[in-house]
């Protein structure tokens, strides 16, 4: 829609300016819109088509923005021309916006925003995106919960764009911690709880293990040789392994599904412990890896010895680690996947470790190194049940369902629904995606309940609240006006305001004062059109983000 517009602007500037208007097009920008004054919607930057200019006599911007807007004409799509400081602003004809906007978002429906000129040229790229990526063998901790929204976000994004995108739950299903596991299962593990509730179990079996092993040498030797068995390939190991993970999987994969996410892949470590000694091999050959003399096997980045730049990549018992596991896991996803992008999304605490592995990979030969990308992020701080200190995701799904459904039965407008449990978790993951997005990617913040389900203001309870009442509106008034509309009717600022935002506030506000119960047929018709733009971008929007809407609440 916007790109129609600027075009048309291009195309008159064009023949004022002698340029093409493809070399004009990137000079008009959208003008930022204020909610309290009715601005232009396209201005020019004067200065933008000087660039090239090699005249070292700086020109009056402001003289130069007069005298080409004075060779300027209003037209069929432009309304009004004036000038800024050093730019030509353009208002668009209002009818025409209001049927424009109207009719591209009918037409478009989920995809509005998507067909843009902006994006029609983008190739379609291979994208992998790795993200969430819990331990195995342990419950889902909250503090995987921010990587699974963004990472999600992420992949929604760029699928929508066309790109072909590839999800990796990349699981923390190897290592050390798997030593104290097996051993602990042996000294403290039933076999009956293990199956009535599998990550419960294991959590306990690995708080009283890791206790036991910081009292008792021996213990801590028996886990270290547990994951040597493991390393080796030992099938009694193995097979208590390959349970745990197993198990751990299906408790995921449920907790996944009331969340709303997908994976196009189950990884894990332990697909790459005899890769890992591949690559070992490889850096040695390459003459990159150095023996210390406690017996590790180190990579410096620094060449020079700087402590700051030394990677540690295999243990003194020959044993891989989590760099040499990534290392491996990456080489693999390009010759699985030929990736274009590789996303990795994970807290910012990891950074100097994909930093490493980024760079290792680059001295190892791997030009598309410069292909993979870490998205870093802060780290949630303060979740707490009325019960205490939250550890685990679930019960984090379980409160906001409680609470949800407790804030629904207080509020006298709530409608009589079939499944209130559904409902409740709908919007209570709502609030709580919202309030993630809202802070800055990088800062940490503090995790607070009131500021999650506060129903005023920029949160996911408003956006649902939102989209069910423009949904009831359709529902309550559609059948009789969705054929057909006039634009004539739709001129008022509140109207053209909410179409230049699409935003719910907005359209919560003049839902109140754009009556369409009482009203002239024709008016009734042409606001019910709105507000079905309103609800589909807005649904769209959501979807994006990775909540789904609710229809009734």
């Amino acid at each position: 829609m916007a790109c129609g517009f600027r075009r048309s602007i291009a195309c008159q500037l064009s023949r004022v300016l002698d340029l093409p208007p493809e070399n004009l097009i990137k000079s008009i920008s959208a003008v930022p819109i204020s909610k309290k004054e009715e601005v232009a919607d396209f201005q020019l930057s004067v200065e933008s088509l000087l660039e090239n200019n090699n005249d070292h006599s700086r020109p009056d911007m402001q003289v130069e923005a007069t005298r080409l807007a004075e060779k300027l004409k209003c037209d069929t799509v432009v309304s009004e021309i004036s000038t800024g400081q050093g730019t030509v602003n353009f208002k668009i004809n209002r009818e025409l916006l209001t049927k424009t906007v109207l009719q591209q978002v009918i037409e478009d429906g989920s995809k509005y925003g998507l067909k843009s000129e902006l994006f029609s040229g983008l190739p379609q790229k291979k994208i992998v995106v790795e993200f969430s990526s819990p331990n195995v063998a342990k419950k889902f901790h909250v503090g995987h919960l921010r990587s699974t929204i963004i990472g999600n976000f992420i992949a929604n994004l760029k699928e929508a764009l066309g790109h072909q995108v590839t999800r990796i739950n990349y699981l923390g299903d190897w290592g050390m911690q798997f030593g104290l596991l097996g051993t602990g299962f042996q000294l403290f593990g039933y076999e009956e709880k293990l199956q009535s509730n599998p990550l419960q179990h294991l959590f306990e079996v690995y708080v009283q293990v890791n206790k036991e092993a910081a009292d008792d040498k021996s213990v801590a030797r028996s886990a270290r040789e547990f994951f040597q068995r493991l390393e080796l390939g030992d099938k009694q190991a193995l097979a208590l392994w390959q349970n745990f993970r197993d198990l751990s999987i299906e408790e995921y994969i449920r907790i996944y599904k009331r969340l709303g996410v997908h994976f196009d892949e189950y990884s894990g470590e332990s697909l790459y412990r005899e890769k890992s000694q591949e690559v070992l091999k490889l850096l040695d050959s390459k003459g990159l890896l150095q023996k210390t003399i406690k017996g590790t096997a180190v990579v410096d980045l620094s060449g020079n010895g700087d402590p700051s730049s030394i990677c540690t990549v295999m243990r003194s018992d020959g044993t891989s680690l989590y760099t040499t596991r990534d290392l491996a896991a990456a080489i693999d996803r390009m010759d699985k996947y030929n990736f274009d992008t590789m996303i990795y999304v994970t807290d910012k605490g990891q950074k100097k470790h994909f930093q490493q592995v980024f760079q290792i990979l680059q001295i190892m030969g791997y030009d598309w190194a410069e292909r993979c990308q870490h998205v870093p992020f802060g780290v949630v701080q303060g979740m707490k049940t009325r019960r205490g200190d939250v550890t685990f995701l679930e019960d984090v799904l379980n409160e906001i369902q409680l609470r949800m459904l407790q804030n629904m039965a207080s509020v006298k407008t709530t409608k009589e629904l079939e499944n209130p449990q559904e409902t409740a978790e709908r919007v209570g993951l709502a609030a709580l995606i919202i309030q993630d997005f809202k802070g800055l990617l990088l800062s940490d913040y503090q995790f607070s309940w009131d500021r999650v389900f506060q129903s005023r203001g920029d949160t996911g309870v408003f956006l649902q609240y939102t989209h069910a009442r423009l949904h009831s509106l359709e529902e309550t008034f559609g059948c009789g006006y969705l054929n057909d509309f006039n634009t004539a009717c739709l001129q008022e600022p509140q109207s053209i305001s909410i179409l230049q935002h699409l935003l719910s506030h907005l359209a919560a506000v003049a839902h109140k004062t754009l009556h369409v119960k009482d009203s002239p047929p024709e008016v009734a018709g042409a606001r019910l059109h709105l507000f079905r733009a309103v609800r589909s971008v807005l649904a769209n929007g959501m979807k994006l983000l990775g909540i789904t809407p609710v229809c009734r609440m």
